[in-house]
């Protein structure tokens, strides 16, 4: 009887077992993001339903060497919802600053210790190691195109900063930011690994590399 069973067990042709493991082997390669390259941008898929969409690699690179340059040696960098950034920021090996990621997606907490949970609705929630305005500079990127959205990221980011803040938000909250953190728009136009509906641009409140041509 065993023997009819084991016959009677659908079997994959030699085409499709190596199909199948070969979409399982893509999958882990992208829910499973340890190994040397887990700081590559993109190595932690995009989330659409929580509106993640990463920056290309000459953005990231930008942005991250523009933190860089404020914050300078043995400075601190808080990234708060831009983890293309707090990526490249590692991925260049740079061991004179100290960097946090500040992620509500909880697969960034692969990063042990620089993951800090964030939840944009509670602006203020934060561990105890996480102290006001102990950043040199942060860089955020509100999830949401909305005036609320960007409000609460306002209370963390000037909890967070000392004084510079790095604005990533979409051209028609111009206004708006101006109004909640006193920054104006870079000429530097930040571009994302897929084409969005809306335009993107940088705003800062001091005089910032990225209103210049490199």
């Amino acid at each position: 009887m065993g023997d009819l069973e084991d016959d009677d067990v659908p079997q994959l042709s030699s085409h499709a077992l190596t199909a199948l493991q070969e979409f399982y082997a893509e999958k882990n390669q992208h829910t499973d993001p340890g190994g040397d390259d887990k700081y590559s941008v993109g190595r932690i898929e995009e989330n659409w339903q929580l509106s993640q969409f990463w920056y290309n690699q000459e953005t990231a690179l930008r942005l991250a060497k523009e933190a860089i340059a404020v914050a300078g040696e043995g400075g601190r960098i808080a990234c708060v919802s831009t983890p293309s950034v707090y990526q490249k920021l590692r991925e260049l090996h740079r061991e004179d600053v100290a960097v946090y990621i500040f992620e509500y997606d909880r697969r960034f907490a692969i990063y042990g210790e620089e993951f800090i949970f964030y939840d944009y609705n509670n602006p203020l929630n934060f561990p105890v190691n996480i102290v006001p305005h102990s950043f040199d500079i942060v860089i955020a990127d509100p999830p949401y195109l909305s005036e609320e959205c960007l409000r609460k990221t306002s209370e963390t980011i000037k909890y967070l900063t000392q004084d510079k803040i790095l604005l990533c938000t979409g051209a028609v909250m111009e206004e708006e930011a101006a109004k909640l953190l006193e920054v104006k728009m870079c000429k530097f136009i930040p571009k994302h690994t897929r084409t969005l509906a809306n335009e993107f641009r940088c705003y800062v409140n001091y005089d910032s590399g990225l209103n210049y041509d490199v």
